[in-house]
């Protein structure tokens, strides 16, 4: 990505930044033995990323209040997030899986009890911040990127299938279950293109990820988180 130019950085930093503490929290053992609560770093991670959206707020055209969708486009948003939600906590079989997660996020304390406040922070992130992030990078930034260089001049219906597919297989790489974030990616995609908006794959990402948490934290499934 030599050469980017700034519309580029204010869409992929956020993103890099997320990432970047996602892999140290990571390596950092969970059991505390270096001192402190690895899960502090969540909050690092997610409040870092979140100032840095807060910081370039007016650039990103895409999320200005003229580009809102209108109640007919948001409840289909918010019906295509759930039904990637259904499909995500079907489709973890071992062949659907690369990995494992390796920043296990489990709000309880010793006692199997659940800790609020944590689960409080985990469902922000990821059903508020997440979204923004990664569907700027995703969807704003990669995807019309590799449809041509200067992406912020094209309209996102006018992505080609290679681009769709590029950007979809890349997020792919970044989950574990793999099956269900291509569909989830392709799902978010069609959105964009479809309405020209994207606030429509980020309503649908955060129904998601909500939907997610809370299914998360009901069934103690944590593998999810």
């Amino acid at each position: 990505m030599s050469g980017l130019r700034r519309a580029g950085w204010v869409r992929v930093a956020p993103f890099l930044a997320f990432i970047a503490l996602l892999a140290l929290r990571g390596a950092v053992p969970a059991d505390g033995s270096w001192g402190f609560d690895p899960r502090w770093l969540y909050g690092v991670q997610a409040g870092l990323a979140a100032l840095l959206l807060a910081v370039w707020w007016r650039e990103y055209g895409e999320l200005a209040w003229q580009t809102m969708p209108t109640i007919g486009e948001a409840l289909l948003a918010v019906g295509v997030g759930l039904a990637v939600f259904a499909l995500w906590i079907q489709l973890d079989a071992p062949w659907m899986t690369i990995g494992t997660p390796d920043a296990a996020f489990v709000p309880v304390d010793a006692d199997g009890r659940l800790q609020w406040a944590w689960v409080a922070l985990r469902l922000t992130g990821a059903a508020l911040v997440v979204p923004l992030v990664e569907e700027l990078f995703w969807r704003s930034f990669l995807m019309r990127w590799v449809q041509q260089p200067l992406f912020e001049a094209l309209r996102p219906q006018r992505v080609g299938p290679r681009a769709v597919l590029v950007s979809t297989f890349v997020f792919v790489l970044a989950h574990t279950l793999w099956l269900a974030a291509a569909l989830a990616g392709l799902a978010y995609a069609w959105l964009y293109i479809r309405s020209g908006k994207l606030w429509l794959p980020v309503i649908a990402h955060a129904v998601t990820n909500g939907a997610l948490g809370v299914y998360v934290v009901a069934r103690g499934q944590w593998q999810f988180w």
